[in-house]
């Protein structure tokens, strides 16, 4: 069974050769003589993926500062009991 990896070229109105590939992720243009390659960016993918990492963030964020460390407080400017 042969397997193809390229589809059938075809030719734009503005002479852009066109080759589509097996996966969607983008075709080969051929313009002018050069070959350059365009990926297909979905742009609603890259903006979920930019919502999930700042949700993720502000939730490790919060979990941070409501659940506190079980050693004592050390802030700048307050001397230990020690100290004193």
């Amino acid at each position: 069974m042969e397997q193809r990896l390229f589809g059938e070229p075809y030719e734009t109105p503005d002479g852009t050769t066109v080759i589509p590939v097996s996966r969607p992720v983008g075709v080969f243009a051929i313009r002018d003589g050069q070959a350059k390659w365009e990926p297909a960016v979905d742009a609603t993918r890259v903006a979920l993926l930019a919502v999930t990492t700042g949700l993720v963030a502000a939730a490790l964020g919060t979990l941070a500062v409501l659940r506190r460390p079980p050693w004592p407080d050390l802030r700048a400017g307050e001397a230990p009991r020690w100290w004193r």
